[in-house]
């Protein structure tokens, strides 16, 4: 199955991208009354013919609409500290959005290595993820916020945070009940400091461990991911 992606379907005609239509008619060689898949990445899965094969202008007739198409009874938003190397991170989205999350914001912390991203360029490999592992739900993608003002704001029920810091932490998946929304922060590669674990604390983060494995940051971020997911099969 090959999907394509256009935001805000409305009607019985739609009109794929310039980028979408030279893929169809270039690239997977499609002609007119090939069926196809659609998403608009609000849970909106739609099928659909080819009615006019133009490589730049592709024109599609919806032929049927299935609405919330698998959606999920908890949400995953995870807050995790963009690294150095910013090639890791996109990994981490590419993989998380596969797996299945709901909403990721990137973090500014104390020992954080990388303060600029390219919010364009990473919402286009969210995108790209969600089309290849047959979602409808495109995960949003926040802009950078420094971590005070986001651990401030947050106000979700069930909210978490891993750090390396010693002591005594439960485990994520002993920490969380089916069909809960929750959000979990993912520190730099050297990890929050213990003035910022005391400051998330008293805004109701609960510390939380992810195994005795000391992980780099994107995998601390996709085996979070990937624990929530199994919690909720």
């Amino acid at each position: 199955m090959q999907l394509f992606y256009i935001p805000n379907i409305s009607g019985s005609e739609v009109i794929l991208s310039e980028a979408e239509s030279k893929h169809a008619i270039r690239v997977l060689r499609l002609t007119v009354n090939s069926e196809i898949q659609l998403i608009d990445g609000k849970g909106g899965f739609y099928e659909a013919v080819i009615s006019v094969a133009h490589p730049k202008k592709c024109k599609l007739l919806i032929t049927n609409t299935i609405a919330e198409f698998e959606k999920k009874d908890f949400k995953l938003h995870i807050a995790i500290a963009p690294t150095k190397n910013i090639d890791r991170f996109e990994w981490f989205l590419e993989k998380c959005t596969e797996i299945g999350i709901d909403e990721i914001t990137p973090i500014i912390s104390e020992h954080s290595e990388r303060k600029v991203i390219k919010h364009e360029r990473l919402e286009k490999i969210v995108v790209a993820a969600t089309k290849q592992s047959l979602k409808a739900y495109i995960p949003k993608l926040n802009t950078l916020i420094d971590f005070k003002t986001f651990i401030e704001s947050a106000n979700h029920n069930n909210k978490f945070i891993a750090h390396c810091i010693e002591g005594e932490k439960p485990h994520l998946k002993y920490s969380i009940q089916k069909n809960e929304d929750i959000l979990i922060l993912i520190g730099p590669e050297g990890d929050f400091s213990p003035e910022e674990v005391v400051l998330a604390k008293e805004n109701g983060f609960k510390e939380i461990s992810l195994g005795s494995s000391r992980l780099r940051t994107e995998t601390a971020g996709i085996v979070a991911c990937h624990i929530v997911n199994l919690v909720n099969e």
